[in-house]
Order: C-alpha cells, then structure tokens, then sequence
C-alpha cells in the first residue's frame, strides 16, 4: 500500500506556487522579464515534479526483500514444464532474471517503447515534447510519452487518467530511476507489466503463446511479444493474429531505424508467421496435479520430509518436480480418450491409467480420466483414487497367502465345483465367469484362468480376517470393513479400493514382496527418502505368484491365444471385473514398471457386457507398450535356485508322478514343498473286464488288462461322474468271480472316506416368500466317495433313501431343522443345521 505524503508537502508546494508568481514581469516591454518568465516557467515544472519525487515513497514491490508473487510451476522428472498454477493475483507469473532474458527481448521492447531509456532520468522531455506538438497538430493524440520506467511507475500504483494522475507517475518514475538502475528497471518491467490477458511478465508470456523460454525466442516472436504492453487484449493472438502481427512489423521498422537490428535479420522476421503453440486440451496430468496440492496421496513422504502431498504456500516463487514422464503421460491420455470413444456403443463412459516405476514406487503417468473437461462423463472426478471394486484383480493376493499360511503350492489341487458357504444373509454360492466348473484344477491354472469358486474356497480355508489383514498390509486401507461385511466375497473384490493402491500392491509384488510408499514428487525439498522397506509377501512364494500372472499358456482356458494379456515381452498380469460389469479393471507389471488401468462409469452405471479382458484389457496393453518405450522391457530374473526348484509333477494331481499318471508337467516350487511333495493319488491302476469294463475278479488272464483311472475324494466324485471322466467302475464283472477284499465295492475310495452334506452349508437361512404361490423348495445335495451305491438323508430324524447323483428336490418348511447323510460301508460327516423363516 502506498504511503501517504507528509503533512508538510502540501505547504511546500504553495510556497514554490508564490515563488513563481513573483517572477511576473512588471512590465511586458521589460525583455528581461520576459526571459525570467521564460525561464522559470521551463524550469518550474521540473523542480515541482523532482521535488514530489524526493517525497514519493518507494512502492514495497520493488525492496529488495519482498517476494516475487509468481505461479507454481509444475516440471516433468526431466525438467520440462507440465503445469503452470497462476498466482495469488489469478496471472500466470515467472519470474525471470534479466541475464536471463536473452538479446533479443530487451532490444524490441526499447525499440517498441523506450528509444532513449538509457538516456532519460524516468521522464522522456524530447518525447513529451514530440507528443505535444503531434497533438497541436493533429489535434488527436499520435503517439504517448510515457517511458518504461512510467509504465512500470503505473503498473505499481495504478492512478487516474488526469493530469493530476500523470504527474504522479512521473514523479514515481524519477523516484525509481533514484533508487534502481536501469537493467534493475528493465528486469522489473519484464516481470511485471502484462504481457496479455492473465499474462504478467515476458516468460509466462513466452510460455503461454510459444511453449518456449524468452531466452529461446526468435527475433519475430521477440517484437510480438514486445507489442503486447501496448494493448494486451487488443493484441492477444488468441483472437486473431492480424493486428499483432501489424504491430509486430511496425516493431521490427523501429529497431532496423535505431540500429538495433540488421536489415537482413528483420526481413527474415517479417517473413515468418505468428506461429503459436497448441492449447491445451484438459493435458498436463490435471488430476494428479490436483491430487498433489490437495494432499489425496499419502505415504509418499518419509518422517522429518515435506509431504508430497501438501499444498505449496502460494504467492511466491515455487517450483515443484514430479516424478511423471510427460511424453509418457501425454501417450496415455490420448490411448485414455480413444478408449473410451471406442467403446462408448458398450456404454463405457471413462477410464483412468496409473504407471509406477517398480524400482521406487515413482507415479510415472496418471491419468484420472480420459477428459477432465468431459462434464457429461463427469471427467472432472479421478478414477486412479476412486473406490471401485477390484474384481478378480485381489486373486493373486489371496493365493500368496494360502502358500504362506495353509502351505499351498502352484500344483495344489483346489475344487471347481458347485459350492455354498454360510454367510448372515443364508448362503453364498459362486460361480465362474464361463458358467462351468472345471472340477480338480491346480492353483497355477485356478489363478491365471481366474477361476472363482477356487479363489473362493482359499479365502473361507484361510478365513477372511487373514485375507483382510494381508490386503491391508499391501496398501488396499479403504478395506476397513469388518470381515463379516465382505467374507470370502473378499477372493473375489468384493470390497472397494484405490487404483492407485492396487497398481502398488502389484509392484510390491514386482518387488519380491518388498513395499514402498507411492511417491508423486520428485523434488521439492532436499529432504532425503528413508531407505527401510518392510516386506509383505514371501519372496520366494510371491517370485512363484509373478510366474503364474506372467504365463500365458495358463491362462489359455480362459483367455484363448492372442489375447490383450499377450504381449511382445514378459508381462505379468491380471484382469478383473466388478458385480454387475460395473468396473473393469486390467493390471500387470514387468521387472520395472507397473501398470493398472480402470475402464467403467463414475456413476457406477453398468456397461454393455465387457469385461476387464475386453474393456480394460486393451488399454492395459496400450499402455504397457507405452511404458515400455520409456522403460525398455526385460525378462524377468530367474528364479533363485536356493529358494525354489523345478519340479515334475502329475498334471492331474499336482504330486509326484507316479507309473499310473498319464500326463505330467513341470511346476516351480519352494525347495521345502519340492521335497515333501507325496506320490499322485488320484490316478489308479485297475484290472477290468476287457469283455465288458467291469472289474475283473477271477477272470481269465486273457480277457483282463489293466486301465488307469481317476480318483477323486468325495467334494469332487459328483462333478467327476457328471464331466464323464474316466472313474474307476464299481461294479465286478458277472462272466467272472467275486472281487478279491482288497478290490471290493468300497474300492476306488479311499478306506473309510465319509460322505458329507454338500448342500445347504451349516448355518444357511432361507426366508420364504409369502408373494409366491408356486411350491418353494431346496436342492439337498450329498457327497459321496466312488463306490457308494445308495445313501440316506437323514433330515430332522427322517431318513430319505437316494441314489446317484444322491440329490433330493425338498420343500421349505417353517423352522430349524438338523441334516446329515449316512451311507453303508462309508462314516457318516457331520451334522448340519439350517433355518427356514
């Protein structure tokens, strides 16, 4: 604020107004008289205004210890300018130091506005004068008088248009050319003078209209820009380049007039066009800009650091590095918007891309949504920190575990068959994505297939509390539910989480198990970052989990040849998609770089049928060969030969093979479960009938031979006779004798294996609809090992015989009832409970 003038200056200049009155001639004959008027009346103005200057305060801008009040600019890990935040004042502002501005600037605008600035003492006399006698001849103002030095006296203390006004900023000028020298005058004028509208000082100017330093301008775009002062909305190029490129030329006239440019140089610089760089369109990595300052990314920061994600105090000179690339990221936002309007006849309405640097958690590209200025898309929200349901994509999580704490290993044999499992609600019954069941099928196949109901058995066999515990420990803290909210549902992402924490979660297991917070800015303080890394994941069990996501012929069952997930280099990955095709989401990683994309709606509306293979599945691959021109790809480092082995296993089983097993494999394994696997079990050989297929008893050598068979314990024999596969007969051959004991009906079974109620699960509760008029009823299913011909359900007391498939279609009724199932030659499992209300 500008201080006021003391109270005794008013006085002076009264006096000074008398003086001059006794310099009056008394008489108009008297030649000296008129000399002295003459003299007085040139000489008097001058000591006025020298006189108010000497009483003109400094404006504070100008000390030496105020701060420049300047936009924030934002750089790219490379140092290239990303973003530009505008100052306090709502202008874009850099401050750019006069050594640094280059030649060219400073010689157009003298030309432009100040031919004699080094000459004058803040006030230009020959160009008043030029001015005043234009105006008497004219009688229409032709050209100003004001110097730079005024114009940066009115920048700093705007006045009125009066003649009172405009000795006030000429008695601030001489005041400033007193206090400043004139490279200190020059400089502050480039800096605070506007360059065109919301534009203050030469550089934002220059990087705003050319996306170049002032430095680096050409001669032409040097006298543009010198133009601008002048008129900064009528010369603004953004309307139209015919009048700035008229004053430009007029410029450029000036400085080949003052000697300030070569007749050659200025033809070539009339010659070239005004050639402005492109606008803007929602890049810049807008949401994570707006994540940064708005400190949504935690733990990026380590203790006694600045917060990445803290605001930078604004209105002064600040500069922040992140650790996005941008050619990467402007890549990414383009592939984000050709998404989307691909697939907008399935009704996909947005998509977001995170890309982390694997070595350092570094965000390498984010990319919140594919337009933020997409108002019907709600573009403006950021899907790489919304809460989605993940899907499938918490699969490889939950199977680390089981291999941690049940000692699974990628040869486990888990059940894909039809399975129930209490929840408070009644009964949770999941299915695959193929509507099939796929029986025995082995952990790698289980994962990399995404096969749910073995997903879903893993997470009840480990509990959900475990499951639960474990995706926090990962970084997936929105899971804060209790485990009751999500139970084993939890396999299958049923529960919301960040993108962004589920792209580290996946680079932690890029890692080896190793966890980093995600880091946004590179350099912003020189605090350094703590170099602990607490492990979350087995090493070697998660390096068993990458070979499983990085295999492709695992996930043919599902995926086919050619998929999204096949690409040119090693990439471990994963797909998943949410209840209802609500969210699709694709996420993998090689050795360096991870990348997670999300495709859906933020309205949580449903798309037209896609999945995360064929909605985010493309993207995922888009971008992966994006990063991967910024991040050469590289295979995989081989597995440690003292943590883990390759084994030979039987396909079917996943154990050691033994001269029964048709078809085997090889199977990385931890050297501790390598060498504890057990002999193949489900594969048997058996003497049969050749005659008939039956069981060979006494027959005949000749018409025996010997068959190998598939047995399966009894969660799997149901499926096993329903899939047609090739189980082992019960029955003996009539044309020959009775079955040795050993051979006997209970046979293909283990000794003693109990049949079990499959259906309902313990606990299950069924409410009867009183709107339906139509008999209400369940499926009760059993159990039973091979060999078993009939069997009973026992239900509240009351025995039901059954046969094969040993299933019974039963009519709800009112109350708590108790279920088991008996079977002769076989133990009884355990009793059930369930209610119907």
């Amino acid at each position: 604020m500008r201080a006021p003038s003391p109270p005794w200056a008013g006085r002076v200049v009264r006096w000074i107004a008398r003086w001059l009155a006794r310099l009056r001639p008394r008489s108009p004959r008297s030649l000296r008289g008129a000399a002295r008027l003459a003299l007085a009346a040139a000489v008097a103005p001058w000591l006025l205004l020298a006189f108010i200057a000497a009483l003109t305060p400094l404006p504070t801008e100008l000390r030496a210890t105020e701060e420049h009040a300047v936009s924030t600019v934002l750089y790219d890990r490379h140092g290239t300018v990303l973003r530009e935040l505008r100052a306090g004042d709502g202008a874009r502002a850099r401050w750019l130091p006069l050594a640094e501005a280059g030649d060219r600037i400073q010689r157009a605008l003298l030309a432009a506005e100040d031919r004699r600035f080094s000459l004058h003492p803040g006030v230009d006399p020959v160009a008043i004068a030029r001015a005043l006698g234009q105006l008497a001849a004219e009688r229409r103002v032709v050209s100003g008088a004001s110097t730079i030095t005024q114009q940066l006296a009115r920048t700093l203390v705007p006045r009125p248009r009066t003649v009172r006004g405009k000795l006030g900023e000429m008695a601030l000028a001489l005041r400033i050319e007193a206090s400043l020298s004139k490279r200190e005058i020059l400089e502050q004028y480039l800096n605070r003078v506007a360059f065109g509208p919301g534009l203050r000082g030469v550089e934002a100017a220059s990087r705003f209209y050319f996306d170049k330093p002032t430095a680096d301008l050409s001669l032409a775009e040097a006298a543009a820009l010198a133009s601008m002062p002048r008129g900064p909305a009528l010369y603004d190029p953004r309307r139209g380049t015919g009048p700035l490129e008229r004053r430009r030329n007029r410029v450029l006239d000036r400085m080949l007039a003052a000697g300030l440019a070569g007749e050659a140089e200025v033809a070539r610089a009339r010659a070239e066009p005004i050639a402005l760089a492109p606008k803007g369109s929602g890049l810049g990595a807008p949401h994570l800009v707006r994540a940064v300052l708005g400190g949504a990314l935690d733990g990026g920061a380590e203790p006694g650091a600045e917060r990445p994600g803290a605001a930078p105090s604004r209105g002064r000179a600040s500069a922040i590095t992140l650790t996005i690339d941008r050619g990467l990221q402007r890549e990414i936002e383009v592939l984000a918007q050709q998404t989307v309007r691909g697939l907008s006849d399935r009704d996909v309405g947005a998509a977001a891309v995170v890309v982390l640097e694997n070595a350092t958690g570094e965000i390498l590209a984010y990319v919140g949504s594919h337009d933020i200025d997409d108002a019907a898309g709600l573009g403006h929200n950021d899907g790489v920190l919304a809460l989605r349901q993940p899907g499938s994509a918490l699969k490889p999580f939950v199977y680390e575990l089981a291999m941690e704490r049940l000692g699974f290993t990628a040869a486990t044999v888990l059940p894909d068959v039809e399975l129930s499992f209490p929840t408070p609600d009644g009964s949770y019954a999941p299915r695959n994505y193929d509507g099939r069941f796929h029986g025995p099928v082995r952990l790698r196949d289980a994962l990399a297939s995404s096969y749910n109901v073995p997903a879903v058995w893993t997470a009840a066999a480990l509990g959900p509390e475990r499951v639960l515990e474990r995706l926090r420990e990962l970084g997936l803290r929105s899971l804060d539910g209790a485990p009751s909210r999500y139970g084993v549902a939890i396999a299958l992402g049923d529960g919301e989480v960040r993108l962004l924490d589920l792209a580290n979660a996946y680079a932690t297991l890029a890692r080896g198990g190793l966890y980093l917070p995600v880091r946004a800015v590179r350099a912003w303080t020189d605090a350094p970052r703590a170099s602990s890394t607490p492990r979350v994941l087995d090493a070697a069990r998660a390096r068993v989990i990458v070979d499983i996501l990085a295999d492709d012929k695992a996930r043919l069952a599902s995926f086919g040849e050619g998929s999204a997930l096949d690409l040119p280099f090693p990439v471990a990955a994963k797909t998943g998609t949410s209840k209802g095709f609500r969210d699709n989401i694709a996420v993998g990683f090689t050795p360096d770089v991870t990348v997670a994309v999300w495709v859906g709606n933020f309205d949580g509306s449903p798309m037209g049928g896609i999945s995360g293979i064929t909605g985010a599945g493309p993207l995922f691959r888009d971008a992966m060969l994006a990063a991967a021109r910024v991040r050469p790809p590289r295979p995989f480092d081989p597995p440690d030969p003292d943590q883990l082995a390759e084994v030979e296993v039987c396909s079917l089983s996943g154990m050691r093979p033994t001269a029964a097993c048709p078809h085997r494999r090889r199977e990385l394994l931890p050297r501790g479960d390598a060498a504890a696997i057990a002999p193949c079990d489900m594969h048997e050989a058996v003497r049969v009938d050749r005659r008939n297929g039956l069981r060979a008893g006494a027959c005949p050598d000749a018409a025996v031979e010997e068959r190998v068979f598939e047995r399966y314990d009894a969660e799997l024999t149901a499926w096993a006779r329903a899939s047609g596969r090739p189980v082992a007969p019960d029955e003996a051959s009539p044309l020959c004798g009775a079955l040795p004991e050993r051979d006997g009906a209970s046979g293909a079974g283990a000794p003693g294996a109990p049949v079990r109620v499959a259906y309902p699960p313990d606990g299950a509760r069924f409410v009867l609809d009183p709107s339906v008029n139509s008999l209400q009823a369940i499926r009760l299913r059993a159990d039973v090992p091979p060999g078993v011909r009939r069997a009973r359900f026992v239900l509240d007391g009351r025995p039901i015989e059954v046969g094969p498939p040993f299933a019974l279609d039963w009519p709800l009724v009112a109350g708590a009832h108790r279920l088991r199932v008996e079977a002769d030659g076989a133990p009884a499992g355990e009793e059930i409970a369930f209610s119907v209300e």
